[in-house]
């Protein structure tokens, strides 16, 4: 199934060669909306990116929370002790545009959107300031991609279908 976003005046969707460009020059992470709750995708997305598979630090964004997976989390991108090279951002459309106009004032260089969110707003408001955008992309599933890591936590399970094997097979 292809999916059709509404496009962004000026900006481009980068190629699978800018995505693994990015994530290469890629030090500093910080994850916006990031969840305490396991259950949650970017519980699972920050367990992964402090995992020994990537060398990011990792910065978390939650107001609402201390500290997730024993670190500490910040109210805002302004109150992180570093300029990230790159916001990940798990956050409800609507809020989007405020995070890139976030992203853009503390001299971020990457502004990404988790898979399944979209905002052409805060994509032309962060490709304006000379941010790299990317959306509706899952920044551990791309990582895992290039890095020979999707057969990790769920991924590549070597089931074709959803139709499970007769017992004892």
């Amino acid at each position: 199934m292809t999916v059709v976003h509404e496009p962004v005046d000026g900006w481009t969707e980068p190629s699978a060669a800018d995505r693994l460009a990015l994530i290469q020059r890629t030090n500093t992470v910080a994850m916006v909306g990031v969840s305490a709750s396991p259950a949650r995708p970017s519980n699972f997305v920050a367990t992964y990116l402090l995992s020994s598979s990537t060398d990011f630090d990792v910065y978390f964004v939650n107001p609402a929370a201390d500290e997730i997976l024993g670190k500490p989390c910040y109210a805002s991108l302004t109150d992180l002790p570093i300029v990230p090279d790159l916001v990940d951002v798990f956050r409800r459309p609507a809020d989007l545009p405020c995070v890139a106009e976030e992203a853009v004032s503390i001299g971020a260089k990457a502004f990404w959107v988790q898979l399944g969110l979209w905002s052409s707003e805060a994509a032309k408001l962060a490709d304006d300031a000379g941010l790299d955008v990317v959306m509706d992309r899952c920044l551990k599933i791309e990582h895992a991609r290039f890095h020979g890591g999707l057969h990790l936590a769920g991924f590549d399970t070597g089931v074709v279908d959803s139709r499970r094997a007769p017992r004892g097979h």
